[in-house]
């Protein structure tokens, strides 16, 4: 059985290309280093529409194995210095008290 963990958060208006330009840089770096991201078996970002609290809002959906997968990727996202760099990147764009992260598991 699988999980997804399931992050939204809103950017800010200002660093909306920011935000784009680092998404590209991201892809481009799994890319480059895709022994660094074995475990992910999916990754999408989704962009709202309408509807909600405030515009701005992101939503990605990260797919594993199992949870021991996520907590293996995240231990060797936070060992590479590049990675890292393009983390804070990202948490310097969102609105911090937007994030959210959610664990969800298959059943069926």
């Amino acid at each position: 059985m699988g999980i997804l963990i399931i992050q939204t958060y809103v950017v800010r208006p200002e660093k909306q290309e920011e935000y784009l330009s680092l998404l590209k840089r991201f892809r481009k770096y799994m890319k480059e280093n895709p022994e660094e991201f074995k475990e992910l078996k999916s990754w999408k970002v989704f962009a709202q529409m309408f509807g909600g609290e405030s515009w701005g809002g992101y939503g990605e959906l990260l797919e594993f194995d199992s949870l021991a997968d996520f907590e293996k990727s995240v231990r060797k996202a936070k060992k590479n210095e590049e990675h890292m760099k393009i983390h804070q990147g990202f948490m310097q764009v969102m609105v911090p008290a937007s994030f959210s992260m959610n664990v969800w598991n298959t059943i069926m």
